[in-house]
């Protein structure tokens, strides 16, 4: 029987129906519930259930999907007499299409003239469609169809939606208010396809297993011939960390499966032995060495297999970090690997997503360089990813240096044109953009083509800034008022931020409190300190099953995402070997009562979860609302553990919880406990929620409820990284007043004592002088 919700538990459950109901609803511009969800219903990502294996995406399946999954997070705003916004879609190189359509749900103004006022769909700059505004149907939720020609369709396109509004017949205002138009974001785009089966030749990898066009989640079996050994699983990690790398965008899951291939789509197929080997039907010749082998997949004519195999575990390890690291190079159906040889060791914090520490970073290096230039009065924001190393110690440091240079096209008169810069939405500073009117007659000499130039020196703190972060770069345009019959908008604006400007993070230590599960939900740390996890090792469960080894293998895919690099350092062992890898930092995996770590570790575990019985550690930050993103020095007695809650009966909880390594003190430990078998599954789905209305993983102890997140603990009471030894002195003394006091009064009694003993030296000398 199962245990009944406390009051408060429904109240949060109501709560956050309801937040949910009205964000869905805010978000698709008051686009009614059941239109909504039959959008979302038609998307086969959003068909996806957290904490369940999504639906493996293969060639032929419906390819329908809302703006919003297409990157549109908010409605399409069209303001004026001619605005037009945009977004991007591909074709995968597996599919062809052969027709599509929009689906558009959207309102406009009651103001508008129905014979002079449209919203036009282009598609590569070409018109398919328009849309007439009539009078009765303004300021109310309207739906439309347009067909698109498959004539229109290349691999890459971009879909634009154009409105053209005007509201009187004579002299009228560019900018009226009374002139706009919004499509929600539930609007969806359905493409009809067709297979277009790849060929079998490893010059295409990542193909047919990723195509970067198919924005879908990427779902990829790992199919293994028996129960796989460590060695084996090692290999396969270093694959799906690499998928996991190229999928970083739209998320990755390997599900695993044993003597037995997936009826559709493709498959990694594991074989290490010195004989031939039959997989599920399909056979594996007899490896010379290293081998990579691309094949049909029987089950379906659309499919391939990717065949790893070597005459040992180290063959089968090398022919796996070949493709890893070397694929570009391959081609053929089948290739024998002779030799891979690294030429440099990984450092820490290298990973190749993440900024550098030892140099200045231009901006080309982390946006394509055509994207820095936008045009139009409000042309919207510059957004540049700034994927931080973890650990960065912001201690006393005023913040990172970010040398711009920017220009724009200075107006003959204006008194509100600005531009500004922020981090992660939070402003960081505006500068006046100043008109021709106002500037000195030397510098308007010295404009080159019509843009003058300009120099700005900014800190950004890195305390308010994230794993991932963005930088916001943002120009506005005042419109001048010329009078009635004499406003006309000139699109002859322009603003651009030169490539060579520069982010220099020079300086920094890396230095973090530990545990936080925060940076190891966001970025992977501890482990991805090292880019290839060389100094990582994961204890998996005792006789762990395939939902075991798919929860190992799709965190290795994050691990991947967070450093863009492969974990080929990786080391894969169970709890009665565990003492081999003592000098690494630990993940341990567990689903029900398979991992015996938890009971040899039970003392240093703030939760315990046998049979019917659950034990949790809370602190008085658990009460708190919204004060996980930013735990400051002063909140340490709150996150300390002052209640220990222990029940019986109920849904078994999964949790994570992190700790220092019993085995060794400058290391870590991370737990993923699964309450039962799928909950590494509710785990890794809520790793990935990005709900901004649900909590989020943070402190030393969470929580997973099926889709529930319960942030229960926050205890940092150990450090990982290192400072300089000034500033490490510096920090210690900040944190221990009464001995900082010692040491200023021990500092005074000795300097004291030396000038005294100096000075009655000197009068002695006088003396017997």
């Amino acid at each position: 029987m199962k245990s009944k919700a406390s009051p408060a538990q429904l109240i949060r459950l109501r709560q956050r129906s309801l937040c949910l109901m009205l964000a869905a609803a805010m978000t698709a511009g008051s686009l009614p519930l059941p239109v909504l969800a039959a959008a979302a219903a038609a998307s086969p990502i959003a068909a996806a259930t957290p904490g369940l294996p999504a639906p493996v995406p293969v060639a032929g399946d419906p390819y329908v999907f809302s703006f919003k999954q297409l990157g549109r997070n908010g409605s399409m705003n069209l303001h004026g007499v001619d605005a037009t916004d945009s977004l991007n879609f591909d074709v995968p190189v597996s599919l062809v299409a052969t027709g599509a359509h929009v689906t558009l749900y959207y309102t406009y103004s009651p103001a508008l003239l129905p014979d002079l006022s449209q919203i036009n769909v282009i598609v590569n700059d070409v018109v398919a469609g328009s849309i007439p505004l009539p009078k009765e149907s303004s300021g109310s939720m309207q739906t439309a169809k347009v067909e698109i020609p498959a004539k229109l369709i290349t691999e890459f396109n971009r879909l634009s939606l154009q409105f053209i509004g005007h509201y009187t017949m004579g002299c009228e205002d560019p900018l009226h208010s009374s002139l706009w138009a919004r499509v929600a974001n539930g609007s969806t785009l359905d493409l009809q396809t067709t297979a277009l089966p790849p060929k079998d030749d490893l010059a295409l990898m990542p193909l047919p297993f990723f195509d970067r066009r198919d924005i879908r989640m990427l779902s990829l079996p790992f199919v293994f011939a028996g129960n796989p050994d460590n060695g084996t699983l090692e290999a396969a990690g270093s694959l799906s960390s690499w998928f996991g790398a190229l999928a970083a965008y739209r998320g990755a899951r390997f599900p695993v499966q044993v003597n037995a291939l997936p009826p559709r789509g493709n498959a990694v197929v594991m074989v290490a032995g010195e004989a031939p080997a039959t997989v599920a039907g399909v056979e594996v010749a007899a490896p010379k060495g290293p081998t990579l082998t691309v094949q049909p997949n029987p089950n379906d004519a659309n499919g391939k297999l990717l065949i790893v195999s070597g005459r040992n575990v180290a063959e089968l390890k090398q022919a796996a970090a070949a493709l890893a690291l070397g694929g570009k190079g391959l081609s053929g159906n089948s290739v024998v690997i002779d030799k891979l040889q690294p030429l440099t060791p990984r450092q820490p914090y290298d990973a190749p997503n993440w900024l550098p520490t030892d140099r200045p970073v231009k901006l080309s290096e982390l946006i394509d360089p055509k994207r820095l230039n936008v045009a139009g009065y409000n042309p919207g924001e510059i957004t540049i990813p700034l994927n931080f190393p973890p650990a960065l110690s912001s201690w006393r440091q005023d913040g990172a240096k970010l040398k711009l240079v920017y220009r724009y096209t200075p107006q003959p008169k204006s008194s509100n044109s600005s531009f500004m810069v922020s981090l992660n939405d939070g402003l960081i500073k505006s500068e006046v953009l100043l008109p021709q009117d106002k500037l000195d007659k030397s510098v308007l000499a010295a404009i080159k083509d019509d843009a003058l130039t300009r120099e700005m020196n900014v800190r950004l703190p890195l305390n308010l800034a994230g794993p991932q972060s963005r930088l916001q770069l943002r120009y506005m345009y005042d419109f001048v008022k010329q009078g009635e019959c004499q406003d006309i908008i000139i699109d002859n604006v322009r603003g651009s931020i030169d490539p060579e400007s520069t982010i220099d993070l020079r300086g920094y230590d890396h230095f973090m409190a530990m545990p936080n599960l925060g940076v190891f939900k966001d970025a992977g740390f501890p482990f991805t300190r090292m880019a290839d996890l060389s100094e990582s090792a994961v204890v998996l469960p005792d006789n762990a099953s395939v939902e075991d080894l798919g929860a190992y293998l799709s965190l290795m895919g994050r691990f991947g995402a967070a450093t863009g690099y492969p974990a080929t350092g990786v080391a894969v062992t169970q709890a009665a070997q565990v003492d081999k890898v003592a000098s690494r930092d630990l993940l341990v995996l567990a689903s029900g009562q398979n991992q015996p770590l938890l009971k040899q570790w039970a003392d240093r575990l703030p939760a315990a979860v046998t049979g019917d019985k659950q034990r949790f550690e809370l602190a008085d930050l658990s009460l708190r609302v919204r004060s996980w993103l930013k735990l400051d020095e002063d909140d340490a007695a709150k996150r300390r553990a002052r209640l220990a809650l222990a029940f019986s009966g109920g849904e078994p909880t999964s949790y994570l919880t992190g700790f220092e390594s019993p085995l060794d003190s400058s290391r870590s430990v991370v737990v993923l406990a699964g309450g039962d078998a799928t909950g590494l599954d509710q785990i890794l789905a809520a790793m990935a929620s990005k709900d901004p209305e649900a909590e989020t993983i943070q402190g030393s102890l969470v929580a997973v409820r099926g889709s529930t997140i319960d942030p229960l603990l926050a205890e940092e009471n150990y450090f990982v990284g290192s400072m300089s030894p000034l500033r490490m002195l510096r920090w210690w003394l900040s944190r221990h007043v009464l001995a900082m006091f010692v040491l200023i009064g021990g500092g005074i009694l000795m300097l004291g004592g030396l000038a005294y003993l100096t000075l009655r030296a000197k009068a002695r000398k006088r003396l017997n002088a």
